[in-house]
């Protein structure tokens, strides 16, 4: 029994690493396609920047706040950025892409202040930022792809190499810029002094205002924060698939906001990790690839995803609850 017990999980991460251990092996004996080092790695590739996206939504959660923007603030971004190095000649990489996280940082920061200073429900005003962005890009570009992108942006890079017996495979840039974010998010939120502050405005924000944190420049800064990872993943996106689609990324907010729930982020604010958010994306991955390989329909992923969602939240207001009854008790 003791044995036993050393296996049961004691945190959110434990019980997201049994489900993941439960899922592959299941998809793997119903399809042989599904466990393959090259199957993996499409798609680790493939839902990167859902990992990026989640990685910015996640630090907004943990302020008790939520953000649905962020898909069509990429959208805006990329196709602005795409726009103005098709007909000014943009060359330089570097400066390109940092004028692309600048853009979206300032509309993160614009729903922040929206949000804090005039006291608007996040969701609400994140939805109408998003139908705004949306609307207004679909209107003035009339949907219209862009292909004729400089090569710096879309010329596949041999990032990480490597040769099994006669097999060629690569960790491809998507990965890596993942990976390279999951690694900036886990330093400032725990070897800096954002942690504390954020996770106490999640907490209780009115609590946090009285022992003298800034709620408002906490707000600025993780919408802000989104933003840089919409722009961000908007660029990786670009990458992957060598053109501009106006209306590519809107849509796939709900499997953003799944993995950063099932990773452990409370919509109420004040928990979560960058290893849970990550391993919700690639639940989320694993379960979309597996249903896909073994034949089920995409409707019926849309269902799992809500289910999921469904689930998540339930078991986090009752954990919430439960603490609460404790508190009082």
């Amino acid at each position: 029994m003791r044995n036993l017990n050393r296996l049961r999980p004691s945190t959110n991460e434990g019980y997201l690493a049994w489900v993941l251990v439960v899922v592959i092996v299941t998809f793997s004996l119903l399809t042989n396609q599904f466990l393959t080092l090259q199957n993996l790695l499409d798609l680790s590739e493939s839902y990167a920047v859902s990992g990026i996206f989640a990685l910015g939504l996640f630090v907004v959660l943990v302020t008790g706040g939520i953000d649905i923007s962020f898909a069509a603030v990429a959208s805006v971004v990329q196709y602005s950025i795409a726009t103005l190095a098709i007909h000014y000649g943009l060359a330089s990489p570097t400066g390109t892409i940092l004028l692309a996280i600048l853009i979206g940082t300032l509309f993160g920061m614009i729903n922040a202040v929206l949000i804090y200073c005039l006291r608007i429900v996040s969701i609400i005003v994140t939805i109408s930022m998003q139908s705004l962005l949306f609307g207004m890009l679909m209107w003035l570009t009339n949907g219209t792809s862009l292909y004729d992108l400089p090569g710096w942006l879309v010329t596949p890079l041999q990032v990480l190499p490597f040769n099994i017996g006669t097999q060629h495979y690569q960790i491809g840039l998507p990965l890596v810029v993942m990976l390279a974010v999951a690694a900036l998010t886990w330093v400032l939120l725990n070897k800096t002094h954002l942690v504390r502050q954020l996770f106490a405005v999640g907490g209780d924000q009115e609590s946090a205002r009285r022992i003298g944190i800034r709620v408002g420049v906490l707000h600025l800064f993780a919408y802000g924060y989104l933003g840089a990872m919409a722009a961000i993943g908007g660029l990786v996106q670009v990458y992957r698939v060598g053109e501009v689609v106006p209306n590519a990324l809107v849509g796939g907010e709900l499997d953003v906001l799944a993995a950063a729930v099932l990773g452990g982020a409370s919509l109420n604010g004040g928990k979560g990790s960058v290893v849970g958010t990550l391993m919700g994306v690639f639940l989320i991955g694993i379960l979309k690839n597996g249903l896909n390989l073994i034949g089920v329909s995409n409707y019926f992923m849309n269902i799992v995803i809500g289910v999921v969602i469904v689930v998540a939240i339930t078991v986090t207001h009752y954990k919430k609850r439960k603490e609460t009854d404790v508190g009082f008790a």
